[in-house]
């Protein structure tokens, strides 16, 4: 029943901005820390941005900081990142976990930064 689902990507041009939004559901979202993780074919996942249940601590990957902007609405059982001033680097599958003492994955959006 637990349920983690994207939305929000597509194609954008260099120096664009997408926002993905992925709702919860099947799980007690408010007690569930949130990140936003990223795979690029041939590359490892990577943490792009985290943010604790009740959103008091945030961090993010170098590689995003000042760009991105991770966010949630506990009541909407939603978290959402900001992607601005997106580079062709930023091109990847982005995926939503969910993580307490069990861990939940959506099934990824793909976000594709070309000219």
């Amino acid at each position: 029943q637990a349920r983690l689902v994207e939305s929000g990507g597509g194609l954008v041009q260099p120096g664009g901005s997408l926002r993905l939004s992925c709702v919860a559901s099947g799980f007690t979202f408010g007690i569930y820390a949130m990140s936003w993780h990223r795979q690029a074919p041939g590359k490892e996942r990577e943490l792009v941005a985290f943010i604790s249940s009740d959103g008091g601590y945030i961090n993010y990957a170098e590689s995003v900081k000042g760009r991105f902007t991770i966010s949630r609405d506990n009541r909407k059982n939603t978290v959402y990142l900001q992607m601005n001033s997106l580079k062709s680097e930023d091109t990847a599958v982005y995926y939503c976990n969910a993580k307490r003492d069990l861990e939940y994955w959506g099934q990824g959006t793909q976000v594709t930064v070309s000219s």
